[in-house]
């Protein structure tokens, strides 16, 4: 094993930055490009060392000269058929103060890795001036792809007594994986950004109404007599459109796009906000419990239709859904799942996998704590919206931002998109969550 402990970075290829712009200027703290080009010592690029726990389980190292995304060499790590390997490249960052704001990107190619979200490690941790950590590291994770290339990248605020950062960028658990890593760069902004969404979610429950239009009318009524609120984004229940009319789920079934969903979309661009709502959907001589969205301009953004039925939906003839969309806003992702998919781990799983910062839960009723555990064990906001349940809206951490209640059926919560909720001993679990999970074993 090699010492962990870096000299100081110096030399092409590893570039510190440190920009006498103004403040409001980002600038490239450290860049990392062009390895091919590099003087190499005991097959190491200046300022590099490699690392494994233990030696017999440590994958091969190799600076490919010309296996960079533009052609100028890469680092290169491969298991060479080891199943125990894990091990990676590293280097330290000098000069970082607490309390800035660090952007890491890096980008790498694999080949022979079936998991690469939890294979391929960019592992971040902070350290003080003695080289002690002064908090659980930090992982990144993929952001966007390019041919054979992805990208991963981590924003956050550097934590309290800051002054380097040990980077590790690793292979494991792939024995006939190959990865090359290239383009690595840290950058400090002025300021962590923000991405505030304002999110209504509403209780109530139409009684005696005869009809679908009448309930639905009710909750666009309840929504509109609270726009000074401004939401971006409103939550309605399940089953909008049978709740309170006494009939039957095939008696108020309809098409999607139909009336209920042009009732929304009126409502939706009225306000300008996104819209969900529960409805029973009509497809020739199948009906489903579906979600709608709709988005700021009215239109149908997408739907959800229920995958897990109880068994007084079957029986009475509603058919599951089979499929877990996530749908793109212009402040982030947003999954859906209604009622009874709240049962079973595996919806909010899906849909945070596929990267749903919200999880909208349009539900009749159902367990309040197996809605703050679908938050927590997937590091999202979740919002309900009920009849027999609290309509609330949970941060990540499963608590409690804001309730409608009976006498106060309509509420509005801002939360901020950009917030990492860090727990201690164990970091921020957003994205370690997604290094760790197995979706490789069978179920």
């Amino acid at each position: 094993m090699n010492n962990p402990r870096l000299a100081p970075l110096f030399l092409l290829g590893w570039l510190l930055a440190f920009s006498l712009a103004a403040a409001d200027t980002n600038k490239i703290v450290a860049q990392l490009t062009g390895f091919g080009a590099l003087p190499l010592r005991e097959g190491r690029p200046p300022g590099w060392d490699t690392f494994s726990p233990r030696a017999e389980i440590a994958p091969r190292f190799q600076v490919d000269a010309k296996g960079g995304r533009a052609g100028a060499g890469a680092l290169r790590i491969e298991a060479a058929g080891n199943a125990a390997a894990y091990g990676g490249w590293q280097t330290q960052v000098d000069g970082l103060e607490a309390g800035r704001v660090y952007r890491f990107s890096a980008w790498y190619r694999a080949d022979g890795i079936p998991n690469e979200r939890r294979s391929v490690i960019a592992r971040l941790e902070w350290q003080d001036a003695q080289g002690r950590a002064v908090r659980p590291p930090d992982y990144a994770l993929d952001v966007q792809r390019e041919g054979d290339w992805t990208r991963l990248e981590y924003l956050t605020v550097a934590p309290e007594k800051t002054r380097r950062l040990m980077l590790q960028l690793a292979l494991g658990f792939a024995p006939q994986g190959r990865l090359w890593w290239d383009e690595i760069q840290l950058r400090e902004e002025p300021v962590a950004p923000r991405r505030l969404v304002r999110v209504m979610t509403v209780h109530h429950r139409p009684r005696g109404t005869g009809s679908a239009a009448e309930s639905l009318r009710q909750f666009c009524r309840l929504v509109e007599d609270a726009a000074d609120q401004k939401p971006d984004l409103v939550c309605l229940p399940e089953g909008v459109t049978v709740i309170g009319t006494g009939k039957k789920y095939a008696e108020v079934a309809e098409p999607i796009p139909g009336p209920s969903t042009t009732n929304l979309a009126a409502l939706a661009s009225k306000l300008s906000c996104h819209v969900v709502a529960g409805l029973y959907e009509r497809e020739g001589a199948v009906i489903y419990n579906t979600a709608v969205l709709l988005n700021r301009r009215g239109e149908l953004a997408g739907k959800y239709r229920k995958t897990h039925l109880p068994r007084e939906e079957w029986e009475a003839g509603i058919t599951p859904g089979g499929e877990y969309p996530v749908f793109q806003t212009d402040f982030g992702k947003v999954g859906v799942m209604i009622c009874w998919d709240l049962q079973f781990p595996e919806v909010a799983r899906a849909l945070s996998a596929r990267g749903a910062e919200i999880l909208l839960l349009p539900i009749w009723g159902g367990n309040e704590t197996l809605a703050r555990a679908r938050a927590i064990e997937n590091c999202v906001y979740l919002v309900s919206s009920t009849y027999d349940m609290r309509s609330f809206v949970l941060n990540p951490l499963g608590e409690i931002l804001g309730e409608a209640v009976k006498d106060k059926p309509v509420i509005t919560v801002e939360i901020d998109l950009a917030t990492r909720f860090y727990q201690r001993w164990l970091g921020d679990m957003k994205t370690r969550t997604w290094k760790e999970w197995r979706p490789d074993l069978p179920r």
